[in-house]
Protein backbone atom coordinates (compact mmCIF):
# COMPACT_ATOMS: atom_id res chain seq x y z
CA UNK A 1 0.00 0.00 0.00
CA UNK A 2 1.21 3.39 -0.33
CA UNK A 3 2.72 5.50 2.28
CA UNK A 4 1.02 6.34 5.59
CA UNK A 5 0.54 10.02 4.72
CA UNK A 6 -1.78 8.84 1.99
CA UNK A 7 -4.16 7.93 4.18
CA UNK A 8 -6.48 10.15 6.60
CA UNK A 9 -7.10 9.83 10.04
CA UNK A 10 -11.00 9.34 9.15
CA UNK A 11 -9.63 6.11 7.17
CA UNK A 12 -6.62 5.09 9.42
CA UNK A 13 -9.61 5.03 12.10
CA UNK A 14 -11.73 2.96 10.42
CA UNK A 15 -8.94 0.41 9.70
CA UNK A 16 -8.09 0.01 13.47
CA UNK A 17 -11.56 -0.23 14.38
CA UNK A 18 -14.33 -0.41 11.83
CA UNK A 19 -17.64 0.37 13.04
CA UNK A 20 -21.01 -1.88 11.74
CA UNK A 21 -18.41 -4.63 11.20
CA UNK A 22 -20.32 -8.22 11.58
CA UNK A 23 -23.84 -9.28 10.82
CA UNK A 24 -27.11 -8.79 11.61
CA UNK A 25 -29.20 -10.91 13.12
CA UNK A 26 -32.65 -10.19 11.61
CA UNK A 27 -32.17 -8.64 7.94
CA UNK A 28 -34.06 -7.90 4.89
CA UNK A 29 -31.49 -8.03 2.44
CA UNK A 30 -27.95 -9.36 2.01
CA UNK A 31 -25.24 -9.58 -0.45
CA UNK A 32 -21.70 -11.10 -0.66
CA UNK A 33 -19.05 -9.62 -3.36
CA UNK A 34 -16.03 -10.65 -4.31
CA UNK A 35 -14.09 -7.72 -6.52
CA UNK A 36 -11.51 -7.70 -8.66
CA UNK A 37 -8.55 -7.98 -5.70
CA UNK A 38 -9.78 -10.54 -4.23
CA UNK A 39 -11.48 -9.05 -1.28
CA UNK A 40 -14.66 -10.57 -0.41
CA UNK A 41 -17.42 -7.93 1.28
CA UNK A 42 -20.97 -9.37 2.27
CA UNK A 43 -23.77 -6.43 3.43
CA UNK A 44 -26.52 -6.67 5.53
CA UNK A 45 -29.55 -4.32 5.93
CA UNK A 46 -32.45 -3.89 8.28
CA UNK A 47 -34.88 -1.56 6.57
CA UNK A 48 -38.05 0.21 8.32
CA UNK A 49 -40.21 2.63 6.71
CA UNK A 50 -37.98 2.53 3.75
CA UNK A 51 -35.20 3.53 5.48
CA UNK A 52 -31.99 1.65 6.57
CA UNK A 53 -32.32 1.35 10.08
CA UNK A 54 -29.28 -0.88 10.87
CA UNK A 55 -26.27 -1.97 8.70
CA UNK A 56 -23.59 -4.48 9.05
CA UNK A 57 -20.86 -5.91 6.79
CA UNK A 58 -17.79 -8.31 6.95
CA UNK A 59 -14.72 -8.71 4.79
CA UNK A 60 -12.07 -10.72 4.44
CA UNK A 61 -10.20 -8.02 3.02
CA UNK A 62 -7.36 -5.35 3.89
CA UNK A 63 -7.65 -2.44 6.03
CA UNK A 64 -8.53 -0.24 3.16
CA UNK A 65 -11.30 -3.05 3.16
CA UNK A 66 -12.44 -2.45 6.61
CA UNK A 67 -12.93 1.20 6.25
CA UNK A 68 -14.60 1.42 2.89
CA UNK A 69 -17.23 -1.42 4.31
CA UNK A 70 -17.30 0.75 7.84
CA UNK A 71 -17.97 3.99 5.96
CA UNK A 72 -20.46 2.90 3.30
CA UNK A 73 -22.85 1.04 6.49
CA UNK A 74 -22.13 4.63 8.26
CA UNK A 75 -23.69 6.38 5.32
CA UNK A 76 -26.62 4.44 4.87
CA UNK A 77 -28.10 4.05 7.94
CA UNK A 78 -30.76 6.19 8.69
CA UNK A 79 -31.41 7.14 5.06
CA UNK A 80 -34.37 6.03 2.48
CA UNK A 81 -33.50 3.78 0.15
CA UNK A 82 -33.84 5.91 -2.66
CA UNK A 83 -30.93 7.72 -1.58
CA UNK A 84 -29.17 4.97 -0.49
CA UNK A 85 -29.06 3.86 -3.86
CA UNK A 86 -27.13 7.06 -5.18
CA UNK A 87 -24.32 6.43 -2.96
CA UNK A 88 -21.24 5.56 -5.09
CA UNK A 89 -17.24 4.93 -4.72
CA UNK A 90 -16.71 8.46 -4.64
CA UNK A 91 -18.67 9.11 -1.70
CA UNK A 92 -17.42 6.88 0.01
CA UNK A 93 -13.81 7.84 -0.69
CA UNK A 94 -15.01 11.01 0.25
CA UNK A 95 -16.60 10.09 3.64
CA UNK A 96 -12.95 8.70 4.22
CA UNK A 97 -11.25 11.84 3.50
CA UNK A 98 -9.52 9.61 0.92
CA UNK A 99 -7.56 5.98 0.21
CA UNK A 100 -4.66 5.65 -1.37
CA UNK A 101 -4.83 5.09 -5.38
CA UNK A 102 -4.25 1.51 -5.35
CA UNK A 103 -7.50 1.09 -2.98
CA UNK A 104 -10.10 3.40 -4.20
CA UNK A 105 -10.99 0.16 -5.58
CA UNK A 106 -12.35 -0.93 -2.12
CA UNK A 107 -14.57 2.05 -1.97
CA UNK A 108 -16.14 0.75 -5.33
CA UNK A 109 -15.99 -2.80 -4.05
CA UNK A 110 -18.14 -1.68 -0.80
CA UNK A 111 -20.43 0.76 -3.14
CA UNK A 112 -21.48 -2.40 -5.36
CA UNK A 113 -22.14 -4.62 -2.62
CA UNK A 114 -24.49 -2.06 -0.83
CA UNK A 115 -26.40 -1.49 -4.05
CA UNK A 116 -26.75 -5.61 -4.41
CA UNK A 117 -27.85 -5.95 -0.56
CA UNK A 118 -30.30 -3.34 -1.58
CA UNK A 119 -31.33 -5.58 -4.70
CA UNK A 120 -32.05 -8.62 -2.90
CA UNK A 121 -34.27 -6.62 -0.56
CA UNK A 122 -36.50 -5.96 -3.01
CA UNK A 123 -36.61 -9.12 -4.61
CA UNK A 124 -37.29 -10.91 -1.73
CA UNK A 125 -40.26 -8.38 -0.97
CA UNK A 126 -41.89 -9.34 -4.09
CA UNK A 127 -44.53 -12.16 -4.53
CA UNK A 128 -43.27 -14.98 -6.93
CA UNK A 129 -44.52 -14.06 -10.28
CA UNK A 130 -47.12 -16.71 -11.71
CA UNK A 131 -48.78 -16.34 -14.81
CA UNK A 132 -52.04 -17.16 -12.99
CA UNK A 133 -52.18 -14.25 -11.01
CA UNK A 134 -49.96 -11.41 -13.28
CA UNK A 135 -51.48 -8.17 -13.71
CA UNK A 136 -50.35 -7.21 -16.72
CA UNK A 137 -53.39 -7.88 -18.68
CA UNK A 138 -51.16 -7.38 -22.37
CA UNK A 139 -48.79 -10.25 -21.30
CA UNK A 140 -49.03 -12.76 -24.04
CA UNK A 141 -48.75 -15.23 -22.27
CA UNK A 142 -52.11 -15.06 -20.24
CA UNK A 143 -54.31 -16.15 -22.99
CA UNK A 144 -54.16 -19.53 -25.05
CA UNK A 145 -53.70 -18.79 -29.03
CA UNK A 146 -56.89 -19.97 -31.64
CA UNK A 147 -54.08 -21.75 -33.43
CA UNK A 148 -52.07 -23.35 -30.71
CA UNK A 149 -52.35 -26.86 -28.56
CA UNK A 150 -53.20 -26.76 -24.72
CA UNK A 151 -49.05 -28.41 -24.57
CA UNK A 152 -48.17 -25.61 -27.21
CA UNK A 153 -49.77 -23.31 -24.67
CA UNK A 154 -48.78 -24.59 -21.41
CA UNK A 155 -44.91 -24.73 -23.27
CA UNK A 156 -44.87 -20.89 -24.08
CA UNK A 157 -46.28 -19.82 -20.56
CA UNK A 158 -43.11 -22.00 -18.84
CA UNK A 159 -40.96 -19.44 -21.51
CA UNK A 160 -42.81 -16.00 -20.43
CA UNK A 161 -42.71 -16.57 -16.61
CA UNK A 162 -39.08 -17.84 -16.57
CA UNK A 163 -38.53 -14.44 -18.56
CA UNK A 164 -40.46 -12.47 -16.50
CA UNK A 165 -38.12 -13.15 -13.44
CA UNK A 166 -35.04 -11.30 -15.63
CA UNK A 167 -35.14 -7.60 -15.75
CA UNK A 168 -33.32 -6.67 -19.30
CA UNK A 169 -32.05 -8.79 -22.01
CA UNK A 170 -28.76 -8.08 -23.73
CA UNK A 171 -28.41 -9.24 -27.07
CA UNK A 172 -24.50 -8.89 -28.25
CA UNK A 173 -24.36 -9.30 -31.79
CA UNK A 174 -21.69 -8.69 -34.76
CA UNK A 175 -21.92 -7.83 -38.44
CA UNK A 176 -18.79 -10.40 -39.32
CA UNK A 177 -16.35 -12.44 -37.60
CA UNK A 178 -13.08 -11.71 -35.73
CA UNK A 179 -14.09 -8.08 -34.11
CA UNK A 180 -13.93 -9.62 -30.40
CA UNK A 181 -17.62 -10.00 -29.60
CA UNK A 182 -17.17 -12.49 -27.30
CA UNK A 183 -14.55 -11.08 -25.37
CA UNK A 184 -16.95 -8.05 -25.21
CA UNK A 185 -19.94 -10.53 -24.18
CA UNK A 186 -17.50 -12.24 -21.46
CA UNK A 187 -16.37 -8.73 -19.61
CA UNK A 188 -19.66 -7.28 -20.13
CA UNK A 189 -21.09 -9.67 -18.36
CA UNK A 190 -18.44 -9.85 -15.58
CA UNK A 191 -18.24 -6.53 -15.17
CA UNK A 192 -22.17 -5.76 -14.52
CA UNK A 193 -21.95 -8.80 -12.18
CA UNK A 194 -18.97 -6.65 -10.31
CA UNK A 195 -21.33 -3.82 -10.22
CA UNK A 196 -23.21 -6.25 -7.39
CA UNK A 197 -26.08 -7.24 -10.58
CA UNK A 198 -27.47 -10.45 -11.18
CA UNK A 199 -25.96 -11.64 -14.38
CA UNK A 200 -26.56 -14.51 -16.72
CA UNK A 201 -24.17 -15.49 -19.59
CA UNK A 202 -25.91 -17.18 -22.70
CA UNK A 203 -23.66 -18.80 -25.43
CA UNK A 204 -26.10 -19.06 -28.65
CA UNK A 205 -23.16 -19.07 -30.94
CA UNK A 206 -24.38 -22.79 -31.99
CA UNK A 207 -21.50 -23.47 -34.03
CA UNK A 208 -19.16 -21.88 -32.67
CA UNK A 209 -19.28 -21.50 -28.74
CA UNK A 210 -16.55 -19.64 -26.76
CA UNK A 211 -17.57 -18.24 -23.91
CA UNK A 212 -16.38 -21.41 -22.08
CA UNK A 213 -13.15 -21.35 -23.13
CA UNK A 214 -12.85 -17.36 -22.31
CA UNK A 215 -14.21 -17.97 -18.62
CA UNK A 216 -12.28 -21.16 -18.09
CA UNK A 217 -15.38 -23.41 -18.09
CA UNK A 218 -13.83 -25.67 -21.24
CA UNK A 219 -14.08 -28.70 -19.32
CA UNK A 220 -17.37 -28.20 -17.46
CA UNK A 221 -20.54 -30.31 -17.63
CA UNK A 222 -24.37 -29.27 -17.14
CA UNK A 223 -26.19 -31.53 -14.74
CA UNK A 224 -29.99 -31.31 -14.34
CA UNK A 225 -32.12 -31.13 -11.37
CA UNK A 226 -35.82 -31.43 -10.84
CA UNK A 227 -36.14 -30.90 -14.69
CA UNK A 228 -34.33 -28.00 -14.85
CA UNK A 229 -30.84 -27.19 -16.18
CA UNK A 230 -28.38 -25.66 -13.59
CA UNK A 231 -26.14 -23.09 -14.79
CA UNK A 232 -22.38 -22.58 -14.11
CA UNK A 233 -21.77 -20.59 -11.61
CA UNK A 234 -18.97 -17.74 -11.55
CA UNK A 235 -18.37 -15.85 -7.91
CA UNK A 236 -21.74 -14.83 -6.21
CA UNK A 237 -23.73 -13.60 -8.80
CA UNK A 238 -22.93 -14.73 -12.42
CA UNK A 239 -24.48 -18.01 -14.22
CA UNK A 240 -23.31 -19.29 -17.35
CA UNK A 241 -25.63 -21.73 -19.72
CA UNK A 242 -23.52 -22.56 -23.50
CA UNK A 243 -24.38 -25.46 -25.84
CA UNK A 244 -20.58 -26.28 -25.48
CA UNK A 245 -21.24 -27.68 -22.08
CA UNK A 246 -23.32 -30.55 -23.66
CA UNK A 247 -20.50 -31.47 -26.23
CA UNK A 248 -18.79 -35.10 -25.84
CA UNK A 249 -15.59 -33.67 -26.87
CA UNK A 250 -14.65 -30.14 -27.42
CA UNK A 251 -13.76 -31.47 -31.27
CA UNK A 252 -17.56 -32.11 -31.96
CA UNK A 253 -19.32 -30.39 -34.41
CA UNK A 254 -22.67 -28.94 -34.54
CA UNK A 255 -24.75 -29.47 -37.60
CA UNK A 256 -27.96 -28.10 -37.13
CA UNK A 257 -30.12 -26.18 -39.60
CA UNK A 258 -32.52 -23.72 -38.46
CA UNK A 259 -35.17 -25.41 -36.64
CA UNK A 260 -33.37 -27.19 -34.51
CA UNK A 261 -31.34 -24.01 -33.34
CA UNK A 262 -34.51 -22.46 -32.48
CA UNK A 263 -35.38 -25.62 -30.49
CA UNK A 264 -31.78 -25.57 -28.73
CA UNK A 265 -32.40 -21.91 -27.79
CA UNK A 266 -35.84 -21.78 -26.47
CA UNK A 267 -34.37 -24.67 -24.42
CA UNK A 268 -31.63 -22.03 -22.89
CA UNK A 269 -34.07 -19.37 -22.26
CA UNK A 270 -37.16 -21.81 -21.00
CA UNK A 271 -35.50 -24.95 -19.28
CA UNK A 272 -32.20 -23.38 -17.60
CA UNK A 273 -32.91 -22.38 -13.82
CA UNK A 274 -31.64 -18.65 -14.03
CA UNK A 275 -33.75 -17.75 -11.46
CA UNK A 276 -34.07 -13.62 -10.96
CA UNK A 277 -31.32 -12.00 -12.76
CA UNK A 278 -30.94 -8.16 -13.66
CA UNK A 279 -29.64 -8.90 -16.69
CA UNK A 280 -29.37 -11.87 -19.14
CA UNK A 281 -26.03 -11.43 -21.60
CA UNK A 282 -26.74 -13.34 -24.84
CA UNK A 283 -23.89 -13.83 -26.96
CA UNK A 284 -24.99 -14.37 -30.53
CA UNK A 285 -22.74 -15.66 -33.50
CA UNK A 286 -21.47 -12.84 -36.41
CA UNK A 287 -24.48 -11.96 -38.81
CA UNK A 288 -28.35 -11.65 -38.76
CA UNK A 289 -28.95 -15.52 -39.54
CA UNK A 290 -31.26 -17.95 -36.99
CA UNK A 291 -29.39 -17.24 -34.14
CA UNK A 292 -30.25 -13.88 -32.78
CA UNK A 293 -33.31 -13.83 -34.97
CA UNK A 294 -34.74 -16.16 -32.47
CA UNK A 295 -33.25 -14.62 -29.43
CA UNK A 296 -35.56 -11.44 -30.65
CA UNK A 297 -38.59 -13.70 -31.44
CA UNK A 298 -38.53 -15.18 -27.92
CA UNK A 299 -37.08 -13.02 -24.98
CA UNK A 300 -39.73 -10.63 -25.04
CA UNK A 301 -39.47 -6.86 -22.98
CA UNK A 302 -37.12 -5.21 -21.86
CA UNK A 303 -34.65 -5.91 -24.42
CA UNK A 304 -31.76 -4.64 -26.72
CA UNK A 305 -28.83 -5.45 -28.81
CA UNK A 306 -25.07 -4.08 -28.42
CA UNK A 307 -23.44 -4.18 -31.27
CA UNK A 308 -19.37 -4.67 -31.82
CA UNK A 309 -17.58 -3.69 -34.34
CA UNK A 310 -13.48 -2.32 -34.99
CA UNK A 311 -12.96 0.85 -36.31
CA UNK A 312 -12.35 -1.16 -39.56
CA UNK A 313 -14.71 0.33 -43.06
CA UNK A 314 -15.78 -2.93 -43.50
CA UNK A 315 -16.49 -4.46 -39.71
CA UNK A 316 -18.57 -0.79 -39.83
CA UNK A 317 -20.77 -1.64 -43.22
CA UNK A 318 -21.40 -4.85 -41.66
CA UNK A 319 -22.70 -3.43 -38.48
CA UNK A 320 -24.78 -1.36 -40.88
CA UNK A 321 -26.93 -4.48 -41.23
CA UNK A 322 -27.49 -5.13 -38.02
CA UNK A 323 -28.39 -1.82 -36.90
CA UNK A 324 -31.11 -2.88 -40.02
CA UNK A 325 -32.27 -6.55 -38.66
CA UNK A 326 -33.04 -4.98 -35.43
CA UNK A 327 -35.22 -2.29 -36.81
CA UNK A 328 -36.58 -5.35 -38.65
CA UNK A 329 -37.89 -7.15 -35.59
CA UNK A 330 -38.36 -4.40 -33.30
CA UNK A 331 -35.26 -4.87 -30.98
CA UNK A 332 -33.58 -1.69 -29.38
CA UNK A 333 -30.25 -0.75 -29.79
CA UNK A 334 -28.69 -0.11 -26.48
CA UNK A 335 -25.61 0.75 -28.36
CA UNK A 336 -22.17 0.70 -30.27
CA UNK A 337 -18.91 -1.17 -28.86
CA UNK A 338 -15.55 -0.16 -30.90
CA UNK A 339 -13.09 -2.59 -29.87
CA UNK A 340 -9.28 -3.00 -30.45
CA UNK A 341 -10.09 1.31 -30.70
CA UNK A 342 -6.29 1.68 -30.94
CA UNK A 343 -2.67 0.33 -29.03
CA UNK A 344 -2.16 1.98 -25.76
CA UNK A 345 1.84 1.91 -25.34
CA UNK A 346 3.17 0.08 -22.29
CA UNK A 347 5.56 2.87 -22.38
CA UNK A 348 4.33 5.87 -22.03
CA UNK A 349 0.53 5.35 -21.56
CA UNK A 350 0.17 7.05 -25.14
CA UNK A 351 -2.58 5.86 -27.97
CA UNK A 352 -1.33 4.27 -30.78
CA UNK A 353 -4.12 4.23 -33.52
CA UNK A 354 -3.11 0.83 -35.78
CA UNK A 355 -6.19 1.28 -37.75
CA UNK A 356 -8.28 3.70 -39.26
CA UNK A 357 -10.08 6.06 -36.17
CA UNK A 358 -13.71 6.96 -35.45
CA UNK A 359 -15.05 4.77 -36.97
CA UNK A 360 -17.32 3.24 -34.70
CA UNK A 361 -18.35 6.71 -33.27
CA UNK A 362 -18.77 7.84 -36.94
CA UNK A 363 -21.41 4.85 -36.84
CA UNK A 364 -23.23 6.22 -34.07
CA UNK A 365 -23.95 9.10 -35.25
CA UNK A 366 -25.06 7.89 -38.50
CA UNK A 367 -27.13 5.40 -37.00
CA UNK A 368 -28.66 7.72 -33.88
CA UNK A 369 -27.22 4.97 -31.46
CA UNK A 370 -24.90 5.46 -28.33
CA UNK A 371 -21.03 5.02 -28.29
CA UNK A 372 -21.19 2.58 -25.44
CA UNK A 373 -17.53 2.99 -25.26
CA UNK A 374 -14.15 2.30 -27.35
CA UNK A 375 -12.00 -0.41 -26.28
CA UNK A 376 -8.15 -0.08 -27.07
CA UNK A 377 -5.82 -3.29 -27.81
CA UNK A 378 -3.96 -4.85 -24.89
CA UNK A 379 -1.87 -8.36 -26.00
CA UNK A 380 -3.12 -9.61 -22.25
CA UNK A 381 -6.88 -9.40 -23.27
CA UNK A 382 -5.74 -12.19 -25.74
CA UNK A 383 -3.53 -14.16 -22.95
CA UNK A 384 -5.99 -13.69 -20.36
CA UNK A 385 -8.69 -15.33 -22.84
CA UNK A 386 -6.62 -18.37 -24.21
CA UNK A 387 -5.45 -18.94 -20.29
CA UNK A 388 -9.40 -18.55 -18.89
CA UNK A 389 -8.87 -16.13 -16.59
CA UNK A 390 -11.43 -12.84 -17.42
CA UNK A 391 -9.63 -9.70 -18.23
CA UNK A 392 -11.29 -7.21 -16.10
CA UNK A 393 -10.32 -9.32 -13.05
CA UNK A 394 -6.82 -9.78 -13.81
CA UNK A 395 -6.21 -6.09 -15.05
CA UNK A 396 -9.04 -4.09 -13.09
CA UNK A 397 -6.90 -0.82 -13.63
CA UNK A 398 -6.02 -0.69 -16.83
CA UNK A 399 -6.93 1.35 -20.09
CA UNK A 400 -9.38 -1.53 -21.31
CA UNK A 401 -10.89 -2.66 -18.26
CA UNK A 402 -11.86 0.91 -17.61
CA UNK A 403 -13.22 1.00 -21.24
CA UNK A 404 -15.16 -2.43 -20.46
CA UNK A 405 -16.39 -0.18 -16.72
CA UNK A 406 -17.29 2.76 -18.67
CA UNK A 407 -19.32 0.89 -21.10
CA UNK A 408 -20.98 -0.62 -18.15
CA UNK A 409 -22.25 2.35 -16.66
CA UNK A 410 -23.67 3.24 -20.23
CA UNK A 411 -25.53 0.15 -20.45
CA UNK A 412 -26.93 0.58 -16.71
CA UNK A 413 -28.13 3.93 -17.46
CA UNK A 414 -29.68 3.15 -20.88
CA UNK A 415 -31.04 -0.13 -19.58
CA UNK A 416 -33.03 1.31 -16.66
CA UNK A 417 -34.54 3.91 -18.81
CA UNK A 418 -36.34 1.09 -20.90
CA UNK A 419 -37.22 -1.34 -18.09
CA UNK A 420 -40.50 -0.23 -16.36
CA UNK A 421 -41.28 -3.09 -15.05
CA UNK A 422 -39.02 -4.55 -13.12
CA UNK A 423 -36.68 -2.92 -10.26
CA UNK A 424 -32.70 -3.10 -10.65
CA UNK A 425 -30.19 -3.31 -7.73
CA UNK A 426 -27.70 -0.70 -8.72
CA UNK A 427 -25.25 1.82 -6.59
CA UNK A 428 -25.99 3.63 -9.78
CA UNK A 429 -30.25 3.64 -9.64
CA UNK A 430 -32.74 5.76 -8.63
CA UNK A 431 -35.48 3.31 -7.74
CA UNK A 432 -37.25 3.49 -4.62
Amino acid sequence: MSSKHAVSAEALERFNNPRNFGPLDEWDGHARITGPCGDTMEVWLKIENARIARAGFVTDGCGPSRAAGSMATELVTGKLVKDVLRIKQKDILHGLGGLPKDAEHCALLAANTLGAAIGDCQQRKQTARQCSDCSTAECPSKQRRADESEEEFRDRQALGKRMCQIGYKLLVMSGKGGVGKSTVSANLAIALALAGKRVGLLDVDIHGPSIPKLLGLDDSQVVTHEGELVPLEIGENLKVMSIAFFLPSRRDAVIWRGPRKYGAIRQFLKDVAWGPLDYLVIDAPPGTGDEPLSVAQLVGQPAGAILVTTPQDLAIADVRRSVSFCEKVSLPVVGIVENMSGLVCPHCGGKIDLFKTGGGEALAREMNVPLLGQIPIDPEIVTCGDGGIPYIHRFAGSPAAQAFNGAVERVLSRSQAASTTFHLSSPTGDNA
